[in-house]
């Protein structure tokens, strides 16, 4: 993908932002482990202002020139503009494929470190135990003839998979009723495209950093691995009045990753694969950051309820510096317990990314005094199928292998149980 002609429609932090807190924005470059040159990116910053003014004066002489008609004069600033708009063609793309690097700022609650300081805060729920010896998801959907994963390697290709039966009904069942729960609670439905352009991956932030990851269909064409993308780049361009802020968005959308960046890990079953189905909430307010939190607290509770009602043990855990993403300014994941690892497996996400998103893509309001200002940008995912299904049929099985199903999923089922064949 070329970076700098889609960078040149979007911002990332401020570059006054960055100098103005430049010992900040160097802390949070070095716990995240992020390849960024700040001082090559000041100095090229130097370099394009001095050039921006200089072709400025040039085309003011080149218009005072042409009142005056002085052909020789106008031949030799022709020449010079065009000499120093090449030199800032360059420096300015330098300067974006710099800028496009540059990480979101930390919040203080951060822990800085890798993945093995990552933070559990809370946890609901024990690990559930059992007086025999539990099957994993991989036994299970082979025994109820609900997965099959021999035809879908043979046809997909590894990480492929076939839900079938009551497992086919299951997966719609879940991703139903987080629909639902969630559009009970005021945010706007939608089903956005998920074949975006790649102004639309990289204002959301996906780019540059998860580019392995993503699906290239085309020139400028992608798939994406989250509707965050497409509901993000929903409203690149627009401002809005603060009365039409929040927005609040939920979307079902199928994903799609290459899983390059995870190459060896969960090679097995449904934990990691290649394309699922994901029912995400977004959040666009003002940009304050107390608001924020308050989302963020929002989207939170609007994940572990639907968690709690699904009656699964699960933990919450702040993501550390080097684990979290690039765009987010703090993360907290949500693993759920799964019996056939032993352990807890990650199921949700939830991230505040403040203005980082926003710049980029230029998504403004304009605030009771008229002012204008970046939004603040939010999202959550409320549930991704098939991974839920490894605790929902882990954690409810029963000796033989028939798996209960959760009372709120019934109506949504048909069924309550699904029964060893």
């Amino acid at each position: 993908m070329n970076l700098p002609e889609i960078g040149r429609r979007n911002n990332m932090l401020d570059i006054n932002f960055i100098r103005d807190n430049l010992d900040k924005v160097k802390k949070s470059v070095e716990v995240r482990k992020a390849q960024v040159d700040l001082n090559k990116l000041l100095s090229l910053d130097d370099d394009r202002k001095k050039l921006i003014q200089q072709v400025d004066d040039l085309r003011a002489k080149r218009n005072e020139n042409a009142k005056a008609k002085n052909i020789e004069a106008g031949k030799k600033i022709k020449q010079e503009l065009g000499d120093f708009e090449k030199n800032l063609a360059e420096v300015e793309k330098n300067w974006q494929e710099i800028m496009l690097q540059v990480p979101n700022i930390i919040l203080d609650e951060v822990p800085i470190g890798d993945a093995s300081k990552n933070k559990v805060i809370r946890k609901n729920g024990e690990p559930t135990k059992f007086n025999f010896k539990p099957k994993d998801h991989i036994e299970l959907g082979k025994l109820l003839d609900i997965i099959d994963f021999d035809r879908g390697v043979k046809v997909a290709g590894f990480r492929g998979y076939y839900l079938k039966n009551e497992g086919a009904k299951l997966h719609c069942a879940v991703l139903k009723f987080a629909l639902d729960h969630l559009t009970q609670k005021g945010l706007q439905q939608i089903i956005p495209p998920i074949i975006n352009k790649g102004f639309a991956l990289l204002g959301g932030g996906q780019f540059p950093w998860n580019e392995e990851d993503t699906y290239k269909l085309g020139e400028d064409e992608y798939l994406v691995g989250t509707a965050e993308i497409p509901l993000m780049a929903m409203h690149s361009g627009e401002t809005f009045d603060i009365k039409d802020l929040p927005k609040k968005y939920v979307a079902l959308s199928p994903c799609f990753r290459t899983e390059i960046g995870s190459y060896g890990k969960d090679t097995k079953g449904l934990y990691r694969v290649h394309e699922f189905v994901k029912v995400e909430q977004v959040v666009l307010c003002e940009a304050d950051e107390q608001e924020s939190l308050g989302f963020f607290e929002e989207l939170q509770e609007n994940s572990e309820e639907i968690l709690d009602m699904l009656g699964l043990p699960y933990q919450v855990v702040v993501l550390s510096s080097q684990d979290m993403g690039k765009k987010a300014a703090i993360t907290y994941d949500i693993e759920t317990w799964m019996p056939g690892r032993d352990g807890y497996g990650e199921t949700h996400s939830n991230s505040m990314c403040l203005d980082f998103q926003t710049r980029r893509l230029k998504i403004k309001y304009r605030d009771k005094d008229g002012q204008i200002k970046f939004c603040h940008a939010l999202n959550n995912t409320a549930i991704a199928s098939p991974r839920i299904l490894i605790p929902l049929l882990e954690n409810f099985q029963a000796e033989d292998g028939s798996v209960k199903i959760p009372e709120v999923l019934q109506k949504y089922t048909g069924f309550s149980e699904i029964k060893s064949k």
